[in-house]
């Protein structure tokens, strides 16, 4: 797999989305139970590995790849964050590549050894992701859910850097219908 070391915004949003299947995180249980789950999630992202699609083994390696991407997402300093993401991309990643994108242009890729597991393939994406983020953005950018009732984490790749919520469709909405609720009975907030 070849990874662009200048579009962090891809793999800072893939290790996102990865911490926040995590049961503790979602209401609804563990939001990777099976092969197939993760393969789903894979193709969401628009992921294409080398590596073969998922299987029970692999499923293990990736719930475990989370919970070490959860670790670099809650660290409280930049230098632990920038050392757990440079784990997460070493273990796959080969060094950097210069070569031409489609546009012509001049690109950075970092490219996974061969052969691979789909686990360090995944890590070596999010772990250069992680490490751009924090060049180009900062390790402010990687912060908790702001909603009381979640255990998310995120990464903001947002122009203005104003996000609050690891999954602000979810959790922001939760947040705003309780506060429109709580106007409306003339409660906190209205």
């Amino acid at each position: 797999m070849k990874i662009s070391i200048n579009d962090y915004a891809l793999g800072a949003g893939v290790a996102t989305d990865l911490v926040n299947t995590a049961p503790e995180v979602h209401a609804a249980g563990e939001a990777l139970p099976d092969p197939e789950s993760l393969s789903r999630f894979l193709a969401d992202h628009a992921v294409a590995l080398d590596a073969p699609g998922p299987s029970a083994a692999d499923l293990r390696t990736v719930r475990a790849l989370r919970t070490r991407t959860r670790a670099v997402l809650a660290a409280a300093s930049e230098d632990a964050a920038v050392r757990g993401a440079a784990a997460l991309a070493e273990r796959a990643a080969a060094g950097p590549v210069l070569e031409r994108d489609g546009d012509g242009g001049w690109q950075w890729y970092a490219t996974t050894a061969a052969r691979a597991r789909l686990a360090d393939e995944l890590g070596a994406l999010m772990g250069v992701g992680l490490l751009g983020a924090v060049r180009a953005l900062g390790h402010g950018r990687f912060r908790a859910c702001a909603s009381p009732v979640c255990d998310g984490m995120f990464v903001d790749t947002s122009r203005a850097g104003r996000r609050r919520y690891c999954m602000p469709e979810l959790c922001g909405n939760r947040i705003h219908v309780a506060d429109h609720r709580a106007r409306r009975r003339g409660g906190p907030g209205g």
